[in-house]
């Protein structure tokens, strides 16, 4: 098997909820990982029959706290708890522990011993929960005592730079077989990449029990597989991603994934967060990435970053697309075409004659949109809450501006037959009124005007919900993501998406 193995670690309180997920999640697994110290107390007297009865390759982990587990008691107990799983070895080794999880300074002898007796290969593991581990392959050296064992190393990264750094020094790392994963937001690509660091496994969790894991970066294993298709990736992978901070939601990767295996195309598209954008460039030339989907907050900073833009973008001033070609980063914006044609669709109009529009916002997003609304014919007047931001992007198109507050109540209501809201406020809600969350809290929707948010997700924002009391026609931001993607794909690969109902 040249590929990862996927390892789903089991942190339900009982045996009898933990073999439940394995037999949900058996087609989308190769290995399990018992985490032993979740279980209750007296389930622990019951491990060692879980081989059994899970019927697939298991790691036993008793993971401590000072490692990120849940363990509470001594040494001396832990070590007795690691004796009683591995006792009464059975001939069929389909029935005891293929794997067991020692921590770098956890050497017992006599369970070292019992391991290498009863074929129980050893994880030989360093967590370090707070920083980078800078001599990754050194660390590995030092723990691998004999071929018997595998080490592992999963550290918690301060940027994206630590990411670039477990990919180069693992580069070539092939001469036995490890386990190496960067935890935490910046982490996920060493997840779903785990081929290009020769990694053995990869952790996922399922969801019922994400909560356990998901401040150290697990993937749950339907969406490794079936968006990421996880099991097909080699070394002829094309890869793309989208990049932003802290880009705690997108469905960008569903969208571009299911492309590719549509087109029958050898391609992945990943997440790859990073509050520096230099750093994310970087790692994009380390690692290999053709090309990135660029959103908040560097659809500006970027342009620093990259050889050359095309015409949109040097009208937008703002870049969501940027493509390695020969060498060279070349910028672009989809945005505003997107925007344009998710717009057309919501109105049933190609051009915005005598329409007055509202645009909520003065970022990246909003320029973008401008144009658009330039383009199509439309009026419009800017809002802000910082007014100089708004005049310089009103400015621009001959258009007009003003503060984003009640004091603007007035101008708003002139431009009010179109609204756009193009700021990240709302986002994430879970629909509370609450005026933090609706950036236009002081205007009432009286039910004629047309509202457009970029927000999907939630599907419907606090404004939204207050323009839907009102008999207001409403949309959200998916329909952009469709169409800008839909030209993002085409940029990448040079293929048409196609119909996304097949």
């Amino acid at each position: 098997m040249n590929r990862p193995y996927i390892c789903l670690t089991l942190t339900c309180n009982t045996i009898q909820e933990n073999l439940a997920l394995i037999e949900k999640y058996r087609p989308y697994i190769d290995i399990v990982e018992l985490r032993a110290d979740y279980l209750d107390e007296d389930e622990c007297l019951h491990i060692r029959k879980f081989p059994h009865l899970a019927n697939i390759p298991c790691i036993l982990t008793i993971r401590r706290r000072i490692d990120g587990g849940a363990y509470f008691g001594g040494e001396a107990a832990r070590t007795m708890l690691f004796a009683r799983a591995m006792a009464f070895a059975d001939q069929d080794q389909h029935n005891n522990f293929n794997y067991v999880d020692f921590e770098d300074d956890f050497h017992i002898p006599s369970l070292q011993d019992a391991a290498m007796a009863f074929g129980t290969r050893i994880i030989r593991s360093y967590h370090d929960m707070k920083g980078p581990v800078e001599n990754i392959i050194e660390k590995c050296n030092a723990m691998r005592k004999t071929g018997y064992e595998i080490p592992k190393i999963a550290f918690t990264p301060n940027s994206l730079k630590d990411v670039t750094h477990l990919f180069e020094v693992a580069r070539d790392f092939k001469e036995y077989e490890h386990i190496l994963c960067a935890m935490g937001e910046f982490g996920t690509p060493s997840r779903i990449l785990a081929y290009k660091t020769h990694s053995f496994l990869t952790y996922v969790s399922p969801k019922e029990t994400m909560q356990n894991t998901q401040v150290i970066g697990h993937i749950d294993p339907v969406e490794l597989n079936e968006i990421y298709h996880f099991k097909e990736l080699n070394e002829s992978t094309k890869i793309y991603g989208i990049t932003g901070y802290p880009l705690k939601f997108t469905s960008s990767p569903e969208l571009h994934n299911k492309g590719y295996k549509k087109n029958n195309l050898n391609a992945v598209y990943i997440p790859i967060r990073g509050n520096n954008i230099s750093d994310v460039v970087e790692f994009c030339d380390s690692v290999g990435v053709e090309g990135l989907s660029v959103t908040v907050p560097h659809k500006e900073s970027v342009l620093s970053e990259i050889d050359d833009i095309d015409e949109e973008v040097g009208e937008i001033r703002a870049s969501n697309t940027i493509v390695k070609n020969d060498g060279k980063w070349m910028g672009h914006n989809t945005d505003a075409s997107g925007f344009a044609a998710a717009l057309r669709e919501f109105l049933g109009v190609d051009k915005l004659r005598r329409r007055r529009v509202a645009i909520v916002g003065a970022g990246g997003a909003a320029h973008a949109i401008a144009y658009a609304i330039k383009k199509m014919g439309g009026r419009a007047c800017i809002f802000n809450r910082t007014i100089a931001n708004a005049k310089a992007l009103a400015d621009k198109y001959g258009f007009e501006y003003a503060v984003l507050s009640p004091d603007a109540l007035l101008e708003f209501e002139v431009y009010s037959d179109i609204i756009i809201q193009t700021t990240s406020v709302g986002a994430g809600s879970d629909g509370n009124p609450d005026p933090k969350n609706d950036p236009i809290y002081f205007y009432n929707f009286r039910g004629t005007e047309y509202v457009y948010d970029i927000i999907y997700n939630p599907e419907v924002t606090p404004m939204m919900n207050r323009a839907i009391a009102a008999g207001c026609r409403v949309a959200n931001g998916k329909s952009m993501l469709k169409y800008q993607g839909y030209r993002q794909f085409k940029i990448f690969t040079g293929v048409d998406y196609g119909d996304d109902t097949e």
